[in-house]
């Protein structure tokens, strides 16, 4: 290590969309000589990619145990173990590793070997930076969210105590975006707003969160990049009155590891060999993230859309933590009916198949980090937001005209296999969707431009560092 090399402590939410941008930010550094303290719990350090021998000197992971909490889970370390109704009891038992931190923390300090010059810290560790302002430790907030979802959320004061008090508050833009936009969320995607704003189990609310480490960061950083989203980043520098600098878009690299099969109800399938066996462009790949869940009534829905449209996909299905473990999640004889199209697995190798030449879409649930991923490869998208940011995402790809939005009742979000058939048609084989695949493959150039990225990390690096001099 250097001379003016940095210690860096990163602390994500227990969520894989938080977790996985969090590790991809701390290799990022590490290439660049900085050593990184990664803190999680046990089994989601476990269960994180792992890191590669040059960098792992560098990358040290800090376990702590979450307490145990009436209502949750032994064995619950991150959100997809959990139905959204308990994420409350996850976020209360997070806020229960404050005084092992502080006390891990007040140890740190005390050696100069193993003192912090920083810590990039999530939405949730909001009691994080009064512990490190005790030791003089700065603090940047890490979005791993699009800039348009934190500027539709507002600055500090719409966070607490804003001026949207109801649902239908939030199904218009907000009036501080200065420019024409369609950023708003529909009626039953802003049915869910009041639980960001109310508090849970935990007794503080998301919100509050937020506004707290926000306003404690020094500066703040997102996942995004200035020929992404310029106009935005600018909008919501102003918004929180400190600087907000992009990191650039973490694209994940391919791993280029032997691949295990995917296990699916008709036997095992290598899905890479599938792939190579069909025509360019001709697959539709699936994919839900890791924390998106639709009913089963819908789930049946969209897959007999899948089956009306006849087009060529894999399906990396996940089963809802909701439901119990022999429930069958899709319509009866489905994957007997589609074995000659399609291929459904619990789990696929996401980045290989949206690299190989046979894929020619993505249905998605717009979640920005598979949306990150997608683009690197320029498929144009099925778009079908669940839950969180996805919807805000979802209507800055349709004014980009790089996606099919699946129409949905506004009330209730419902859709219907019919229109599902329409949509996928569409964008994988009708002229109608010739214009969509052109503006898709568009945008490879600036989330596959690895150079760009790198140019983000540098330019955040001589960031923490300039700042460290001047103290």
């Amino acid at each position: 290590m250097s001379d003016d090399s940095l210690h860096i402590l990163v602390f994500p939410w227990l969520a894989f969309g938080h977790m996985l941008p969090f590790l991809e930010l701390s290799k990022s550094l590490a290439k660049r000589g900085h050593r990184i303290t990664y803190v999680s719990t046990p089994r989601n350090i476990q269960r994180l990619c792992q890191i590669q021998p040059n960098l792992s000197p560098l990358v040290q992971f800090l376990s702590f145990q979450l307490p145990s909490i009436k209502h949750l889970p032994e064995a619950a370390e991150d959100t997809r173990e959990i139905p959204i109704e308990k994420v409350g009891y996850l976020k209360k038992a997070f806020d229960g590793l404050e005084a092992p931190f502080s006390a891990f923390f007040k140890s740190a300090c005390a050696d100069k070997s193993t003192r912090l010059d920083w810590i990039v810290i999530d939405f949730a560790p909001y009691w994080v930076p009064k512990i490190a302002q005790d030791y003089g430790v700065p603090c940047t907030f890490f979005s791993v969210f699009a800039a348009t979802t934190k500027v539709f959320m507002g600055p500090c004061s719409e966070l607490i105590g804003g001026s949207r008090t109801s649902p239908k508050d939030f199904t218009v833009p907000p009036s501080w975006i200065p420019f024409p936009s369609n950023l708003a969320l529909r009626p039953h995607e802003a049915r869910f707003i009041p639980y960001f704003y109310a508090k849970n189990e935990s007794d503080v609310t998301d919100a509050e969160r937020l506004a707290t480490v926000i306003s404690r960061s020094k500066f703040i950083c997102i996942k995004s990049s200035y020929s992404h989203d310029s106009k935005w980043l600018s909008l919501l520098t102003k918004l929180y009155e400190k600087e907000v600098m992009p990191v650039g878009l973490l694209p994940p690299s391919i791993d280029k590891s032997p691949i295990k099969k995917s296990t699916t109800s008709l036997g095992e399938v290598d899905v890479i060999d599938w792939l190579d066996q069909q025509p360019a462009e001709s697959v539709l790949y699936i994919a839900f993230g890791s924390e998106a869940a639709l009913s089963i009534e819908l789930l049946h829905e969209l897959a007999l859309g899948i089956e009306m449209s006849k087009v060529r996909f894999i399906w990396a299905l996940r089963k809802p933590t909701s439901v119990s473990e022999d429930t069958k999640i899709l319509p009866e004889g489905f994957e007997e009916r589609t074995k000659d199209i399609g291929v459904v697995s619990g789990w696929v190798p996401q980045m290989r198949v949206l690299a190989h030449a046979s894929v020619g879409g993505h249905l998605t649930h717009c979640g920005w980090s598979s949306v990150v991923e997608n683009f690197q490869f320029g498929h144009p998208l099925v778009q079908l937001p669940i839950c969180n940011d996805q919807g805000l995402n979802d209507r800055i790809l349709e004014e980009k005209m790089i996606g099919v939005v699946v129409p949905r009742d506004d009330q209730t979000g419902d859709f219907i296999r019919e229109d599902v058939a329409k949509v996928v048609r569409i964008l994988m084989e009708q002229e109608e969707g010739k214009v969509i695949r052109h503006n898709a493959k568009q945008l490879k150039e600036i989330f596959a431009n690895r150079a760009s990225h790198e140019k983000h990390i540098d330019d955040f690096v001589e960031k923490l560092k300039k700042f460290k001099q001047d103290v």
